[in-house]
């Protein structure tokens, strides 16, 4: 395993970290001892940075993690979220960046968590209503109360990025950033780089679309969010399974896999990127970190970026209400 540190703070995380969502919801049915025998995997090979947050399965996905890293909380860095609201029925209902909803948010988490403090806490959304510099004055009161170690933001704007690291250093800025999204390429890269705040691309395999293994929609579960999405409909999935084509074309050149390619693309993007895949199967999982062993070569990414350049997909890549929440 590789270790990077997260901008200028001084948390240091493996490589590559986990995503936990998928454990729980969104991707079909889900089988919790299958999915921390994944977690304990990912620890036993040098993973130690884990990410979970309150919305995913409504407290459930905190609660699965919290048993995966029983007797082995030393070994990891644990990150979740708050911002997202749910009902207990799943329901969504808005976004909440209100400072005393924040104090409640993190003594939930800890309690599901069973920790005593959270690594790395941050507003999965903005909360355009409210003040950027109350949202985060409230999460450092929670880092002088040692509820929370280090600040992130995820899917924040540049100046609402700039606004917050004014209040206090944010760590690290969690994103989505793979092949088929480089609009952090725009902006954000180079302002966390001038602010010293890390880079956490999630969802580096393009919801799993890069990897190849989605040849049609049908072998998605019925169950699963993906099939809603505009990027994985109709004339958009063909168009963007091009990418897929190119990315399985270098793979075979390189000999690995068009998933271990794509991730070892945004490993290449520099040494302050820290992606977080997601998996549920420890098979992919070791897919997932073999993208470590891929070098690629100057002519390797130029290759990559005339197959895939910023733009390239074809869609959105949540539904319109999704896509009102990201970059505030």
């Amino acid at each position: 395993m590789e270790y990077r540190r997260l901008g200028k703070s001084s948390l240091v995380v493996s490589a590559v970290g986990l995503g936990c969502m998928g454990m729980s919801e969104f991707y079909g049915p889900t089988n919790d001892r299958d999915s921390i025998a994944t977690i304990h995997h990912a620890i036993d090979h040098g993973v130690t940075l884990l990410d979970t947050a309150d919305m995913y399965g409504v407290g459930r996905n905190e609660e699965l993690v919290s048993k995966a890293i029983e007797g082995r909380r030393h070994e990891v860095i644990v990150a979740t979220k708050f911002g997202n609201v749910r009902g207990a029925d799943g329901s969504f209902q808005g976004v909440s960046g209100r400072p005393e909803y924040v104090q409640q948010a993190c003594e939930a988490s800890l309690r599901r968590l069973r920790i005593a403090t959270i690594d790395l806490y941050y507003q999965h959304r903005v909360d355009d209503t409210v003040p950027i510099e109350d949202t985060v004055g409230a999460m450092v009161r929670l880092v002088e109360q040692g509820k929370v170690r280090y600040l992130g933001l995820s899917e924040a704007g540049a100046n609402t990025i700039r606004r917050a690291y004014a209040t206090h250093p944010i760590a690290a800025l969690q994103t989505e950033y793979s092949l088929w999204t480089r609009d952090p390429e725009d902006e954000l890269l180079a302002l966390c780089r001038k602010l010293g705040i890390g880079f956490v691309p999630y969802s580096p395999l393009g919801r799993g679309f890069l990897t190849g293994q989605i040849k049609k929609l049908d072998d998605l579960d019925p169950a699963d969010y993906r099939r809603n999405t505009p990027r994985f409909q109709g004339d958009n999935f063909a168009k963007n399974f091009e990418i897929v084509e190119g990315i399985k074309q270098i793979a075979a050149e390189k000999g690995c896999a068009p998933a271990q390619l794509a991730l070892a693309w945004v490993l290449a993007q520099g040494h302050d990127i820290v992606p977080i895949p997601g998996t549920r199967r420890i098979k992919y999982l070791d897919d997932n970190l073999g993208a470590l062993n891929v070098k690629l070569s100057a002519a390797d990414l130029a290759r990559i970026d005339k197959i895939a350049p910023k733009g390239a997909a074809v869609g959105t890549r949540y539904h319109e209400a999704g896509m009102k929440r990201v970059g505030l």
